[in-house]
């Protein structure tokens, strides 16, 4: 049966970061990109991706009153996931994408997590946080038995995160692995958490955890290109304008979410 719109929504919190804030300015950014006249609304799969028709634009979440920023993020999730509607969040640090899968299972609890990355986000706690933007997908798989995790791009991981990675039985094709053609087999329902510093530096340096040695842009578009359905959200996280005064990385991440769209538009029957 076709399921519902994809929704956009923007996430301005980076208070959980670890080394650098700035990831909290994205949001509009993205979506200056996402409009801009530079290019055009059509994706590469040839559907026109526009407001209002494709898609639905939802605004931002305040979360200015940072301790209870996770509640109402899981809040506004819970909003387009009851109503049978599809996320497509803004970050935003990738702490958000913890209470985003908390509204997420609740409706779909059996799912692939496809996640893009350059670290692994698996730290039962890190500098005495253990809701870090380092350690939301620790959070996620404690909660969520019935997520199987597929990261991507990963080059960083510790050996604690090792540790971590095989006690939940995560699937882990590091740029080794990719770069000696080993490729996922997803099945769906999926949801894809993309950080954009799992991109190698040279295409998208406005990050704050640069990390070179990383995926191409047409890496990840394949990647989100040939998703299977059904997709029921996904999340662009740790875009940091302040890293990049160009904005080729707020470009990069738009693209990637106009694939995402029209992908979701593509598997929605």
């Amino acid at each position: 049966m076709p399921i519902g719109t994809p929704t956009l929504i923007g996430l301005p919190y980076d208070a959980s970061s670890s080394f650098l804030r700035g990831p909290a300015a994205a949001p509009p950014q993205i979506r200056s990109a996402l409009a801009s006249p530079a290019g055009n609304d059509w994706s590469e799969a040839g559907i026109e991706i526009r407001a209002g028709r494709e898609y639905v634009d939802a605004g931002d979440v305040d979360l200015s009153d940072e301790p209870v920023a996770r509640a109402s993020i899981e809040r506004a999730i819970a909003d387009i996931v009851d109503r049978g509607d599809r996320p497509i969040s803004l970050g935003g640090d990738h702490s958000v994408t913890y209470p985003i899968l908390r509204a997420v299972a609740r409706v779909t609890p059996q799912l692939t997590l496809v996640h893009v990355d350059a670290h692994p986000d698996l730290y039962d706690e890190f500098e005495g946080d253990r809701f870090s933007h380092a350690c939301p997908f620790a959070r996620i798989l404690e909660e969520n038995p019935g997520i199987r995790l597929v990261q991507i791009g990963l080059r960083t991981m510790t050996g604690h995160q090792r540790e971590q990675a095989k006690r939940f039985g995560v699937d882990v094709i590091d740029m080794r692995s990719w770069s000696q053609g080993r490729r996922p087999a997803l099945r769906g329902p999926i949801y894809a958490s993309i950080d954009v510093d799992g991109l190698d530096p040279a295409f998208a340096p406005g990050v704050s955890h640069r990390e070179p040695g990383g995926l191409s842009v047409r890496d990840v578009l394949g990647i989100v290109q040939t998703l299977p359905g059904p997709i029921v959200g996904a999340d662009v996280v740790e875009v940091n304008p302040s890293e990049d005064p160009t904005g080729v990385t707020s470009i990069v991440a738009a693209k990637l979410v106009r694939e995402l769209i029209s992908r979701m538009v593509e598997t929605s029957d």
